[in-house]
């Protein structure tokens, strides 16, 4: 589609436009380099504004972005209903309006149905998947679960993503499932896989056609930012729209 990101590889409707960016193509300078979509991270905001409008060119974007306020939380913006954009999900069944997470590490998932009725975005660290963000933004999707599908953009992966002790507790604390998704590594830390986190949680929320998932974020730092290589930096963004039909 673009020099600027990626679509989605999964079997939904034509009409469900899914992409990712990348971190090239862009005029941010230094940690921020090049093409970073956040106005929060301390970038030259003129620098901002020039990225997302190349972008928008790039894709061909139908509106603005909803960009949300993400707190590392379940809340779910409906777009529909112009809902608040403190948020770590977002649903809509409008055409135009584009669902966007922005992340540097974190997991960004979207979701639609077969039919391409409703799309949705939703923001998954380990404290929003903790705590159950994947179900909501399926219990917003309004539709059976079974009729879902879900796409995982690009997230750091288990080999580079440490965590302690209290995180995979928490998730033990609400799957035992849980336990495949950790490896103790020899300095007693626990490597983290966030893919296999969010495929359990989907799963428990009824949706199993889940795709994409496999990328690093800290490991290929001329697609990707990454806040655990390189903090402060840049963020890239994953959009979700219809298009017209």
């Amino acid at each position: 589609m673009s020099t600027l990101g990626i679509a989605a590889e999964w079997p939904a409707p034509r009409h469900v436009r899914a992409h990712v960016s990348r971190r090239s193509g862009g005029v941010s300078a230094g940690r921020y380099a090049s093409l970073n979509l956040a106005a929060h991270v301390g970038d030259d905001p003129e620098a901002v504004r020039e990225n997302r409008r190349r972008l928008a060119l790039n894709w061909q974007l139908p509106a603005e972005p909803c960009w949300l306020d993400q707190i590392h939380g379940t809340t779910v913006a409906d777009l529909d209903a112009h809902g608040a954009r403190q948020a770590d999900g977002a649903v809509t069944s409008r055409a135009g309006v584009i669902c966007t997470i922005m992340t540097a590490d974190c997991l960004p998932v979207l979701i639609t149905d077969r039919r391409g009725t409703r799309v949705g975005a939703a923001h998954a660290g380990w404290r929003g998947l903790a705590a159950g963000v994947l179900p909501a933004v399926v219990a917003a999707m309004g539709l059976p679960a079974t009729d879902l599908l879900a796409w995982l953009g690009p997230a750091i992966g288990p080999e580079a993503y440490e965590v302690g002790d209290e995180v995979r507790a928490a998730f033990l604390a609400r799957d035992a499932a849980a336990r495949a998704a950790f490896t103790q590594n020899v300095r007693g830390g626990w490597q983290a896989d966030l893919y296999v986190l969010a495929r359990l949680s989907l799963a428990s929320a009824g949706v199993t056609a889940v795709y994409g998932g496999g990328s690093c974020t800290f490991m290929e730092p001329a697609s990707y930012f990454s806040h655990r290589r390189e903090a402060p930096c840049g963020r890239i963004a994953s959009m979700i729209w219809l298009e017209s039909c």
